[in-house]
């Protein structure tokens, strides 16, 4: 009986990620585009798409990071982003991006309507947002945001009614007017540079002297703002971001600067600061305490900064000979036996009365008493158990060092060997996390600022993905590059190599971990990646997956996977990864 393809489940972070880079990957039709987390983000990188650390769990939000990648594919596509990022003022920038922000998304709309329910989404979680903080910002900050309101049509909430800001709105219709119908980047700066001067006119009283006053030492002179970093575009205000929080607005008096560097920035192009804003439930301090001595999963402070490295073909090819010479005269009496199993059974079902394949001897008579008889053929029947994808995941952390990782290679080799002989679908994969200056200064500024990090359990580590063989290729010599790496943070990677496997087409798919330990990092919470593991093996049983634990030279794959097995002896590795493999192949085939 055929068993049905189970569509994937969620394996707890890395399938939403991927599917973002699907749906960015086709809207900006470019194959090298990537979306990864940070709390850095929303911002545009070249070939990544940055977005920010919004709670992934809270199925609401899922929206609203769709309308985030909606927004930044349509700045990649039609803004001029070097143009942005050159240094001045920061107010300026920040005008003109919310400016520019409205044109691009008008453009992405004219190609794709369905994102507006998206957009609309995200506008939503930045009105809700601006209401929230509303007390404690600046008037600057409160400025900015009802410009942005004003050039998507959208009325003035009653709480954010204020004299002098309507008053400022109300000299600005013509100018806004123009900002909504800008046509390029260049236009959009112009527009900022302009509200900027309108409003320094009302300070400087030759307007309306009820109005807003400011003067050149503390008005828009006085912060040049920096420059980004060529490629890069920060969308958040400079000064704000990881910023403690300013003090509550008052109103606007003689000698108030519309740009303060105490102002934080609000509105769906900011950089969302504090450990609060990523995830509404760890909010308050007391709940933040609960979910840390309630560990369930490993949270990253960031994904930005991982890297995966595909190693396809690249291992020499010498070494890769003699390794697979080597794996032969261990396993080749274990890959025999299997290949006997499995090609039996295939001779056993045919496909009779067909229009073309192998002639059926036992049609022969008929074909010719009967003149009209077209079917005299047989075709093998594809059964369910070759249909099967594999997956071999190998813990490549400090600890596998030396003998370890040099039979971990060979198994890897025998394995691969095998199953490519047999027609099977196969991949070889890597894991291990090293730290990451990237995530070092970020951890650092967040710990500066006074945010909350106790959330995040891998703080300044990144993943170090490798990929040894792809499923769409029959070059193994990658694997010969197999290495040692440093730590081992078991239950995301662990979701990255279930994800990959997921989404290649089969009717059955094993993964198959070899691993010497518990997961471990140098920065987390023992109990928190244990627990995250036991979370993420459960999910990905759940969706169908078959999933294999082999321990080398100890016993915890027997605390975390459904099928186990402990190597003893280090020599005994290959053959005894491949014997459960086998059983595990031809389980189907013997019922």
């Amino acid at each position: 009986m055929k068993r049905a393809i189970k569509p994937a489940a969620p394996f707890l972070g890395f399938d939403f990620e991927s599917t973002l880079t699907k749906i960015a990957r086709v809207l900006t039709r470019q194959d090298e585009v990537e979306v990864v987390f940070s709390p850095t983000g929303p911002r545009v990188e070249p070939n990544r798409i940055i977005l920010p650390e919004l709670d992934q769990a809270d199925p609401a939000l899922h929206d609203v990071l769709i309308g985030y990648l909606d927004l930044l594919v349509a700045r990649a596509k039609h803004s001029q982003l070097a143009q942005l990022a050159k240094p001045g003022p920061a107010l300026e920038r920040r005008l003109a991006q919310i400016i520019e922000d409205r044109r691009v998304c008008v453009l992405l709309l004219h190609d794709y309507p369905g994102a507006q329910w998206f957009l609309n989404r995200l506008r939503d979680h930045a009105q809700q947002d601006a209401s929230a903080r509303w007390e404690k910002l600046s008037w600057s900050a409160r400025f900015v945001w009802l410009v942005e309101c004003t050039l998507w049509h959208e009325p003035m909430l009653p709480r954010f009614a204020d004299e002098s800001l309507q008053s400022s709105l109300g000299v600005l219709h013509e100018v806004l007017d123009a900002a909504q119908h800008s046509r390029s980047t260049r236009a959009s700066l112009d527009a900022a540079r302009e509200i900027i001067n309108r409003v320094r006119v009302l300070g400087q009283g030759r307007v309306n002297n009820m109005m807003l006053s400011a003067d050149a030492a503390h008005g828009f002179e006085a912060e040049s703002g920096e420059a980004a970093e060529p490629g890069l575009i920060d969308d958040g205000d400079a000064d704000s971001d990881l910023a403690t929080e300013p003090p509550p607005a008052e109103p606007p008096a003689s000698g108030a600067s519309l740009e303060s560097e105490s102002s934080e920035a609000v509105g769906m192009s900011q950089s969302l600061p504090g450990v609060s804003r990523l995830a509404p439930q760890a909010a308050a301090g007391a709940q933040a305490d609960a979910i840390y001595q309630s560990p369930v999963l490993s949270i990253p402070l960031s994904t930005e900064f991982d890297t995966v490295t595909d190693l396809t073909g690249q291992g020499e090819s010498a070494v890769w000979l003699q390794l697979r010479r080597t794996a032969r005269a261990e396993t080749g009496a274990l890959q025999a036996k299997l290949e006997r199993v499995l090609r039996a059974d295939a001779w056993t079902h045919w496909k009779r009365e067909q229009e073309r394949g192998e002639i059926d001897r036992s049609a022969l008579a008929r074909l010719v008493s009967a003149p009209g008889y077209r079917t005299p053929f047989k075709v093998k029947r594809v059964t369910q158990d070759r249909d099967t994808a594999i997956t071999l995941l190998l813990d490549l952390s400090g600890s596998m060092a030396g003998q370890k990782i040099a039979l971990a290679r060979l198994c890897a080799a025998a394995l691969a060997d095998a199953l490519t002989q047999l027609d099977f679908a196969c991949e070889v994969l890597g894991y291990s996390s090293i730290e990451s200056a990237g995530m070092r200064r970020l951890f650092d500024a967040g710990t500066a600022a006074g945010h909350d990090l106790r959330r995040y359990n891998r703080r300044v580590e990144r993943l170090d993905l490798r990929i040894y063989k792809r499923f769409d290729s029959t070059d193994l010599t990658g694997i010969a590059a197999i290495e040692c790496g440093h730590e081992n943070p078991d239950g995301e990677c662990l979701a990255w190599a279930a994800n990959r496997l997921a989404e290649h087409p089969a009717e059955r798919r094993i993964l198959m971990v070899l691993s010497d330990g518990y997961p471990a990092t140098g920065d987390g919470n023992p109990a928190i990646l244990q627990t995250d593991l036991h979370q993420r093996v459960q999910a990905i049983s759940q969706s169908g997956i078959e999933l294999i634990g082999i321990g080398i030279l100890d016993d915890a794959v027997e605390t975390f996977y459904p099928v186990a097995v402990v190597v003893r002896k280090l020599s005994e590795l290959p053959t005894t990864a491949l014997a459960t493999l086998s059983r595990m192949l031809t389980m189907s085939v013997r019922r």
